[in-house]
């Protein structure tokens, strides 16, 4: 086979010979757009359809070309670098011409323990060749693969995708064998035939083959719990409220996500664009979404307005998420959310404390809520400290310090400071949640001290200007 094929750059960049450029001919090129607008019109973003399409490549070419990548860039709107960083991450894009076959012998755990890693090593004694390499006739292209997903069946042995269950060294080499001899070929499991590389890499694309429900899927030993739970009587657990005998749930089933007018989905659907976001939201020194000149309504207004304007009904179910087992509930009222700090501890049996003890580094909990222990992952009853610990001094007096590696400040340390506007944050700012500390103060005097300003103060003082 020609060398030098499908080199990949310092960049990750797929580099391909030049010849592998060449224009398509004319009714070549044709086909190929015709099928890629079919595949295209499924996504409601084009540049989403470039995974099937470099499928589709490869079901005319035998590997990712440069002219297929040029072709995706240009049907796609995207740069020939984004094209070939996709091509050159996935593995079952080739970089070089592919043999008519791909055969994968499996070598992770399970397979390597029942044998894998001796049918490895046999066939490609056998075949004269390793791993992504192709044989001189250009039919077979041997793969290590890792994983299978037929763990029931191993050592297990895929031609193009195709299982070949319980294979031994002895049977793998006939099977390449015979699919170098152009001898029919019949899988395990699945369709009566190995299809080639090429027509593989079309259905792919998304274009049917039409031996989709041919032949038997699931066999024996993936039916062994399946056999167990019929002769046992066993079912799988039901929600509260459940009858069993495969009935539609509704929306008050457990584990129903059905969306209804009431729910949260069908609520945010109709949630106000956000071009009408308020602007003071946004921090100081932070740019409005939207350059609109008229001021939004409060969010309190909003909601207000919109409690008065919808007709009482039932207040709306959402689900727990926890599947069959999961318990419809009552939604709550919605509530602007602030985050908890996993590593700042205060003193919980004080209020202003419970409040300072929130950041930006961990899952949210409605505002207004005491972030009691019982509602954060990460926080302990430790009293709050007084001293910077490990952390380096910011350089802004005793009472700064310099973020940890994972952005938080010393324990009980909950004042936010930016060293570039020298504005600071408390946890009762609106901003807190979403500012990232460059120094960490002790309290609102050490940040004063060291010349910072509350962002409030600046906010309120450029609302009056």
């Amino acid at each position: 086979m020609a060398g030098d094929f499908g080199l990949q750059s310092a960049s990750g960049h797929l580099t391909v010979p030049e010849e592998s450029k060449q224009r398509y001919p004319a009714d070549v090129e044709a086909q190929f757009r015709a099928d890629a607008a079919q595949v295209i019109a499924r996504y409601p973003q084009k540049r989403s359809a470039l995974l099937p399409l470099l499928h589709l490549v490869q079901s005319v070419d035998g590997y990712v070309t440069g002219r297929g990548i040029d072709l995706c860039a240009e049907l796609l709107d995207l740069t020939t670098a984004e094209v070939s960083g996709v091509a050159t991450f996935y593995t079952q894009y080739k970089r070089h011409p592919n043999g008519e076959y791909t055969v994968g012998v499996c070598t992770n755990t399970l397979c390597a323990i029942m044998g894998g890693d001796e049918i490895w090593d046999a066939v490609s004694e056998h075949l004269g060749i390793g791993h992504d390499e192709t044989t001189e006739d250009g039919t077979i292209t041997l793969e290590r693969v890792e994983c299978n997903a037929a763990c029931d069946y191993a050592p297990v042995v895929m031609a193009n995708w195709e299982f070949f269950d319980n294979q031994t060294p002895e049977s793998t080499m006939q099977l390449v064998d015979d699919l170098r001899d152009g001898k029919p070929v019949a899988p395990t499991r699945g369709p009566s035939r190995v299809c080639s590389f090429k027509e593989v890499s079309r259905t792919l694309a998304g274009f049917s083959d039409g031996l989709a429900d041919e032949g038997v899927g699931a066999g024996p030993a993936s039916l062994v719990g399946l056999e167990l739970a019929k002769r046992n009587g066993w079912t799988a657990p039901e929600g509260e409220g459940t009858t069993g005998g495969g009935r539609t749930p509704t929306a008050d089933a457990p584990g129903s996500t059905e969306t209804t007018p009431a729910s949260d989905e069908a609520e945010a659907d109709q949630a106000e664009p956000a071009a009408t976001r308020d602007e003071s939201d946004d921090a100081p020194g932070e740019k409005s979404a939207s350059d609109a000149g008229e001021k939004a309504p409060e969010k309190g207004e909003q909601e207000a307005k919109r409690s008065s304007d919808e007709p009482s009904a039932e207040p709306p179910v959402v689900s727990t998420g926890d599947g069959v087992s999961g318990v419809a509930r009552q939604a709550e009222a919605a509530a602007d959310t602030v985050d908890i700090a996993p590593a700042q501890a205060a003193d919980l049996d004080h209020p202003k404390d419970r409040l300072a003890n929130v950041s930006a580094q961990s899952a949210s909990v409605p505002a207004g809520r005491d972030a009691a222990p019982e509602a954060t992952l990460f926080d302990d009853a430790a009293p709050r400290a007084a001293d910077r610990g490990d952390h380096e001094d910011a350089g802004f007096g005793d009472g700064s310090a310099q973020p940890g590696p994972d952005g938080l400040g010393p324990r009980g340390w909950d004042v936010k400071g930016n060293a570039d506007s020298m504005l600071f944050h408390t946890p009762e700012s609106p901003w807190y949640g979403r500012t990232k500390a460059e120094v960490w103060f002790r309290d609102v005097a050490a940040a004063e001290a060291a010349g910072f300003t509350d962002a409030r103060d600046r906010r309120r003082d450029g609302k009056g200007s």
